[in-house]
């Protein structure tokens, strides 16, 4: 016998109330609460998960922090080289500091050189520095040296060539004699080659481009080495007011760059320490040889002639170095000016003064009174006659 499958059928035109029929069951069954007959779920794979997941944000957190905070320094008890190489910025001793992870920015290290005022008295050699160092340690532990760097030579402002050669000769204990330092550096053409700034310089001497700072004289250096260290700090210090000379103060005033130094020198011996007052002599020096008397009349470049304090008769005398007597700029700089002398050469105060008269206040600090006539000027001397006068002589014409 043949079994027959009951087929339920839907009208192909169902009614209003089939529908409505249809689809309250539909709703039924989508909202019937089906928990009691469903398999129970082990909890602890999801709780793993949940761990898993807080540990992987934890790390992913972590290594971002690291990320943003710079590499980890040095740990107390580790120790790194670092070799700081002759001429070499506060920036850039900044960077192999932090590259060698002892620091975590250059920044670190350049405020603690502007805070100290080391800038001139870091020493190139090679170091041994361990994990843990402040910044000012470090800049303490450059300015004394490394223990093996041989002679130090601290070359102070406004030094003369003759007096740098004798310094040269005491700081190497006569290994370098000042007759061989004074030869080395009596020519700046014959450096001209490897330091473009000497161009205008000629065959005159290298005065004015000794540069101030404390140096490494190891004891294979020779005169010209400690020649060549200098000439490499002068131009590593004046890049960024030298480097594009043709556009500078200086150079609109019809100045080549070695008499910009010149001036700078003459700056040097005529200032007191603040920047501001070297600022405001330059410009009054630039108003005197831009005047119809164009006399710097300055003492200190007889002083550098004579080798000593001048006499008025000295200073008035018509020597090569006297400017009372002749216009213009001496021969040659009279000193090895330091960066803030050569700054305010190239950046001078804009004034109308033409004098300047220095006078020690009663605590002994170095006072300037500067001025647009010489009868102001000579009230000024009169107001402090009974002060010590500093450089008014020269300042006087």
């Amino acid at each position: 016998m043949a079994l027959h499958k009951k087929t339920v059928t839907y009208s192909s035109r169902p009614t209003h109330a089939a529908r409505a029929a249809h689809a309250k069951g539909d709703r039924e069954f989508r909202t019937y609460d089906t928990s009691a007959i469903m398999p129970k779920r082990d909890p602890k794979p999801v709780i793993f998960l949940g761990v898993f997941a807080l540990i992987v944000l934890a790390a992913v957190c972590f290594f971002a922090f690291k990320a943003c905070s710079g590499t980890e320094l040095l740990q107390p008890g580790e120790t790194v080289e670092v070799t700081i190489a002759e001429g070499e910025s506060a920036t850039s001793i900044g960077d192999a500091l932090a590259a060698a992870r002892l620091i975590g920015s250059a920044q670190e290290f350049t405020n603690e050189v502007t805070r100290l005022d080391a800038a001139a008295a870091l020493i190139p050699g090679t170091y041994t520095f361990e994990g843990g160092s402040t910044p000012e340690a470090l800049v303490r532990a450059i300015m004394a040296g490394p223990a093996t760097v041989g002679d130090t030579l601290a070359v102070p402002e406004d030094i003369t060539r003759a007096e740098l050669s004798d310094l040269v000769a005491s700081a190497t204990g006569g290994r370098i004699a000042a007759e061989a330092f004074l030869a080395a550096s009596e020519n700046a053409s014959a450096y001209v080659a490897d330091y473009p700034f000497l161009e205008s310089a000629g065959e005159n001497s290298l005065e004015g481009f000794l540069f101030p700072k404390t140096y490494a004289v190891t004891e294979d250096a020779d005169a010209e080495a400690v020649v060549r260290m200098m000439l490499d700090q002068f131009g590593t210090e004046t890049a960024a007011i030298f480097g594009d000379f043709a556009n500078s103060y200086p150079a609109s005033q019809g100045l080549s760059l070695y008499e910009a130094v010149n001036l700078a020198s003459i700056v040097a011996k005529e200032s007191t320490g603040d920047q501001e007052v070297r600022d405001h002599v330059a410009g009054v020096f630039y108003n005197r040889l831009s005047s119809d008397r164009p006399y710097l009349e300055s003492d200190a470049t007889t002083a550098y002639e004579v080798g000593r304090e001048p006499t008025a008769e000295e200073v008035h005398a018509e020597t090569p170095y006297g400017t009372y007597a002749n216009p213009g700029l001496p021969p040659t700089p009279i000193c090895s000016p330091g960066i803030e002398s050569l700054v305010a050469v190239c950046e001078p105060t804009d004034t109308e003064d033409m004098f300047f008269y220095f006078y020690a206040d009663a605590d002994g600090n170095m006072q300037a009174v500067f001025s647009q006539t010489y009868e102001q000027h000579q009230q000024a001397i009169a107001d402090n006659s009974g002060t010590s006068a500093g450089d008014g002589e020269a300042e006087a014409a």
